[in-house]
């Protein structure tokens, strides 16, 4: 397939680490502004690459911390990262802690997740897993595979997406839109050979120039969170930040973010907020994988998409957490619709997790804390689902939406 014109940019970058960082790309990707831990400034030549041409580049660092600063952003890449930092004002209020959220829905694809589609596709190009005009393949909940979507199309791949068939159609529409091939296969425990992440990796294996992303146990993932996340949050913040606390289902976010803000004050707290039905409350608590047991018809499952897990992945594994909080449905409920009807922030019930998780961390630590977490995504994915009087019924969850906000269902 032929590859268009396209902007090649020559860099120098600062950023923290190493003095310098070598790697291979194609041509006709802009990585310049994959790094939001520096400042990067780029001067670009149009030109027509041959589409299996690699260059080097080297990325050297003069500075040891961010310099803040916005202008115009280079394409898909460039807008990924650099989101804002929002203070719940109820909830510091009533908490006498300052809430903070980073506000992840406003990356270019709409989630957190785009971090770590973008940082996937870098290394997969940077080890020379994949080639101009190949094929992407991943097993996702829907957000990571959305954020793949428009990398892919950014770049000229092909993305085939393997996906549990518990997730909102809205989230199946949007994928197949964005023009990828979407499988949806039922529910499977990642030990059964039928789960989703496993039936990818058989599908990639049969395809030539392609290549499975392994969200969970890449660790391209955890960078993604470690050079851009975590510095955001440090910037942000003036460095004045207590705890940090994140409903966790790859583990990249919270490793990420979690060792970068730790290697520059060890007294930062990390939580992992978990829901009903994952194990890793009970394996931050004691050690054991037990799954929670929540409210609701699903009780050994959870409204929430994308977050919670079955085992520690690679990504997760030497994480530097310090305690974990248990967030059942109703609270998750209960914080979503006070997200949306008290904040004013329509978003999703992993956003309403991470609300619910800082609160209760609020509780742990005290008056006077900063506690950050994120706002994952917005609600408009889920309208089927979680913003629906007969979908809360069926679940049996509408009894947990505060009574003064279920008029608002459709």
């Amino acid at each position: 397939m032929p590859i268009p014109p396209t902007m090649r940019l020559i860099l120098r970058c600062t950023r923290p680490g190493n003095s310098s960082i070598t790697c291979n790309r194609f041509s006709f990707l802009q990585l310049a502004s994959f790094s939001t831990a520096g400042t990067c400034h780029a001067r670009a030549n149009l030109v027509k690459p041959d589409p299996m041409e690699f260059e080097k580049y080297t990325l050297t660092s003069k500075e040891q911390h961010i310099k803040w600063a916005d202008g115009i952003r280079h394409g898909f890449a460039g807008s990924v990262g650099r989101t804002p930092m929002i203070r719940l004002n109820k909830l510091s209020q009533e908490t006498g802690c300052e809430i903070l959220m980073k506000g992840e829905y406003a990356n270019a694809g709409g989630s957190v997740k785009d971090r770590a589609a973008l940082y996937l596709l870098k290394d997969a190009i940077e080890t020379g897993k994949i080639r101009p005009g190949g094929t992407v393949v991943e097993g996702t909940a829907g957000n990571t595979g959305i954020g793949l979507a428009h990398v892919c199309l950014a770049l000229g791949l092909k993305l085939v997406i393997f996906m549990p068939n518990n997730q909102s159609i809205e989230k199946v529409e949007i994928l197949k839109n964005l023009g990828a091939e979407v499988t949806s296969v039922p529910v499977a425990p990642f030990t059964d050979p039928n789960n989703y992440n496993h039936q990818a990796k058989r599908h990639a294996e049969k395809l030539e120039n392609a290549i499975w992303t392994n969200q969970f146990d890449n660790v391209a993932n955890r960078r993604a969170h470690y050079e851009t996340t975590g510095p955001e949050i440090w910037e942000q913040t003036g460095g004045k930040v207590d705890a940090v606390v994140f409903g966790t289902g790859t583990g990249g976010t919270i490793a990420g973010v979690g060792t970068f803000l730790k290697e520059r004050d060890e007294d930062i707290k990390v939580f992992l907020a978990d829901p009903q039905g994952s194990v890793l409350y009970n394996w931050v608590k004691e050690g054991k994988l037990e799954r929670l047991v929540g409210v609701g018809k699903n009780k050994e499952g959870s409204i929430t998409e994308g977050i919670g897990q079955g085992r520690v992945t690679k990504n997760l594994e030497g994480a530097p957490i310090d305690d974990a909080v248990a967030i059942p449905d109703n609270l998750v409920m209960q914080h979503t619709f006070r997200l949306l009807n008290d904040e004013g922030f329509y978003c999703g019930a992993s956003s309403g997790l991470n609300v619910a998780a800082a609160v209760e961390v609020a509780k742990l630590m005290g008056p006077g804390k900063t506690i950050v977490s994120c706002l994952c995504d917005t609600g408009h994915k889920y309208f089927k689902r979680l913003f629906n009087k007969l979908a809360m019924e069926e679940a049996g969850l509408l009894q947990f939406v505060p009574e003064d906000h279920r008029k608002f269902l459709r």
